[in-house]
């Protein structure tokens, strides 16, 4: 799921104008502001999830992502970062051992998240 679109911009303007202010790459302090958004999304969700986020750098939008890995039925151990071959078949047919699966999740609230990430690029 993304955020809204009355977010959407000003993630992109944030960032701008603290890579005009710090006189640093805008692609850092949006990557800075990925970064922390995933970790904030992790405490939501669990520090087992692997949450990633990705802005995209024409539109604003952030989009958040479980990403699980295949693996053998008996090597299962960790459910939120892992599922087996028959799990994954579920999402994609042809999946095999060591792909990733991803899914959309709900997104958290950014605003005070992401520009406080900004501000510390």
């Amino acid at each position: 799921m993304a955020i809204t679109s009355a977010n959407q911009l000003e993630l992109l303007q944030t960032a701008e104008a603290v890579a005009r202010e710090k006189l640093i790459d805008p692609e850092l302090v949006v990557q800075a502001m990925e970064d922390s958004l995933a970790r904030a999304a992790k405490s939501r969700y669990g520090a087992d999830m692997d949450i990633r986020v990705h802005i995209d750098r024409k539109t604003g939008r952030a989009t958040f992502t479980r990403v699980r890995t295949v693996v053998e039925d008996d090597l299962l151990e960790n459910y939120h970062a892992e599922l087996t071959v028959e799990q994954a078949q579920q999402y994609r047919a042809g999946a095999v051992i060591g792909d990733e699966i991803t899914e959309e999740v709900p997104p958290v609230e950014l605003g005070r998240i992401a520009a406080q990430s900004a501000k510390q690029v």
